[in-house]
């Protein structure tokens, strides 16, 4: 609470000073009641008309402690909201902020409905104690300022006025031991819940494919009613937590009496100031609630906080660098080096190495196809480049600049690394292939735009849209083709000119053909010298014909490197690949030839210009678009 309060501290200081005046004004209206009793009221029905006389300013001062009283809470409630919402907002921007800093492989061991789940309810449990927190804070000034009054006037009055004090602190240890296991378990479970709906949302085709709907939402439900569970259990808990607090000041006031009247009749006080105290009670009831409102959140907020700790306190975020890579104006590719490179990553007790003493050259404007069975490390390697991650051991340079000190906004204007998995925005297509706001000036304009469009053959797929580039795409890219979708990610990466292309099986949902064009139209953008230097993880042979140089990948490892025809004679275990990939490619074609389309080929089909299917310019056209249509 210190630190949230040290958060915005000119917000808080007003809420509590402003809190601290209400207290004071409380305490005030009592004083002031006890006078008017003894000094007005008393004298008045025994018929004094010096008392009458007073009556009318013994109401104006009643009215204007009123009046301060009325402001103070609407100034305490005004700050401590705006307190509240800030807090709110710096606790999420923070909390998302670390998200990006954080790698990917960081990412990789949280499930995603546990970060929004962080990001959002147990923002929320974290401060949620600081919504009452300026009226308790303020609460704690009226004790104060009350025991001294009460001490004034009694010392056995102010004990029993104040005796529900200590009470009131031992219930809430007590609450506080019972709630803090049932309100962890609570928050654990809905970020457990937001994970399941999230997975079923995104498994929504796989979901309705194979028929597992009732599957889905028996496990939803089945964690939800754990939820209700906890939940329940948190409402006992507060169920007799909150009457026991609320009884404690009618106690206290009861009490009062009793010693009052004895005090009274003993002459030691006046009947004023026992009104005064049971008054003071009777006022003191709602604002010790205040404590029990603050304590009573206190438990979530401890267990909302730390689970939002663990991520801002979570360590290994990339460390920026400073130094700048050449001008993307100076052209031409990047060299890429990697020197004794190794990536290891924690697994159970230990670590598993995923990348072991890779030593790679990559010249600039060349082609390189990253090939190797699936586990090899192929998408840990590429991700190196756009600095995902860091490597364990050995150095990553670009132009002779680790990775490691390049400064990020060089590395995101000259690598461009395009994934298997496309996620496109909920917007236009212009958005989505700029990543920049319309009144960007920096934004690339619409002939970049269609330039890159155009060498991702996705072109005439835009053209067709509703509106071309201000058409809306569906959630991620809904309304779009697997093909389609790739291609547009494509696009997205050649607008920015990179220097350096990391391909990582960035067209696996595209027609052999298409792919072909895509990567012959970068190939015929000049001389080496003025081409991107790409490297391409591909599965396919015809990609891998059209690469300057094939790196085989496997275990972690670099086993081989050179030309296909070289590594077919000389590394057996690419021949064995190379072999696999073709026979893969020939049951796609026989499939095609039968009708019977899979995978990627079923959905792009329908985007290919007769063109594309008919004509092409490496093997004769011998079917037409209608037999394999």
């Amino acid at each position: 609470m210190t630190r949230g309060i040290a958060a915005e501290p000119r917000t808080y200081a007003l809420a509590i000073g402003v809190s601290g005046l209400f207290g004071a004004a409380t305490v005030a209206v009592s004083q002031v009641l006890g006078v008017i009793t003894d000094d007005v009221i008393v004298p008045a029905l025994a018929g004094s008309a010096a008392a009458r006389d007073r009556l009318p300013l013994a109401g104006l001062v009643l009215a204007a402690v009123a009046v301060t009283l009325g402001v103070s809470v609407a100034l305490r409630r005004i700050f401590a909201g705006i307190g509240y919402a800030d807090l709110q907002a710096g606790h999420r921007s923070r909390v998302t902020r670390q998200y990006l800093r954080l790698p990917m492989s960081w990412h990789r061991q949280h499930p995603t409905g546990q970060l929004l789940s962080n990001a959002n309810s147990d923002v929320e449990a974290a401060t949620g104690v600081f919504n009452p927190l300026p009226y308790a804070l303020g609460v704690a000034v009226m004790i104060a300022v009350a025991t001294v009054a009460l001490l004034r006037a009694d010392g056995w009055l102010a004990v029993a006025a104040l005796a529900v004090l200590p009470v009131a602190v031992i219930a809430n240890l007590v609450f506080q031991r019972a709630m803090s296991p049932a309100i962890t378990r609570a928050q654990q479970l809905r970020a457990e819940v937001s994970d399941i709906a999230h997975e079923s949302f995104e498994a929504a085709l796989l979901v309705k494919s194979l028929g597992t709907a009732q599957r889905e939402e028996r496990r939803f439900a089945a964690r939800a009613e754990e939820l209700r569970h906890a939940n329940v259990q948190v409402g006992r808990v507060r169920a007799v937590f909150d009457p026991a607090i609320d009884l404690l000041p009618g106690l206290g006031a009861l009490l009062v009496l009793l010693v009052g009247t004895v005090r009274v009749q003993a002459g030691a006080i006046g009947t004023g100031d026992v009104v005064s105290a049971a008054y003071l009670l009777t006022l003191l009831a709602v604002p010790v609630r205040a404590f029990g409102w603050v304590l009573g959140e206190l438990p979530r907020a401890l267990v909302g906080y730390e689970r939002i700790g663990r991520v801002i306190d979570a360590r290994g975020e990339l460390v920026p660098g400073t130094v700048p890579l050449a001008p993307v104006l100076v052209g031409g590719g990047l060299r890429v080096e990697m020197r004794g490179v190794g990536v290891d990553v924690p697994a159970g007790a230990g670590t598993s190495t995923l990348l072991s003493g890779i030593d790679l050259d990559l010249a600039p404007g060349r082609t390189v196809a990253l090939v190797g069975p699936t586990g090899a490390g192929k998408t840990t390697l590429v991700g190196l480049l756009s600095r995902l991650s860091d490597p364990t051991t050995g150095t990553v340079t670009l132009d002779g600049v680790d990775v490691r000190d390049a400064r990020p906004s060089d590395l995101t204007a000259q690598v461009a690394l395009v994934a298997q998995s496309t996620f496109l925005f909920e917007d236009s297509v212009r958005a989505n292939v700029t990543l920049a706001d319309p009144d960007d000036p920096a934004a690339p304009d619409d002939d970049r735009v269609w330039v890159a469009l155009r060498l991702a053959r996705v072109d005439a797929v835009v053209a067709a849209l509703p509106g071309g580039l201000d058409a809306r795409l569906g959630e991620r890219g809904a309304n779009l083709s697997g093909g389609q979708r790739q291609r547009l990610a494509i696009a997205r990466a050649l607008v920015r000119n990179p220097r350096l292309l990391v391909l990582d099986d960035a067209t696996s949902a595209v027609d052999p053909r298409v792919e072909r064009q895509i990567l012959t139209g970068l190939r015929e953008r000049g001389a080496d010298a003025d081409r991107p230097t790409v490297l391409m993880v591909a599965y396919r042979m015809s990609s891998v014909l059209l690469a300057d140089e094939v790196v085989h990948l496997e275990a972690g490892r670099i086993v081989d490197r050179g030309s296909h025809a070289e590594l077919l004679v000389r590394d057996p275990g690419y021949a064995e690949l190379a072999t696999a990939y073709e026979r893969e490619t020939q049951r796609r074609a026989d499939d095609r030839a039968n009708g019977l389309l899979v995978d990627g080929d079923l959905t792009d089909l329908d985007d290919l210009e007769t063109d594309d299917l008919v004509n092409d310019t490496d093997e004769p056209a011998d079917d037409t678009a209608e037999d394999r249509r």
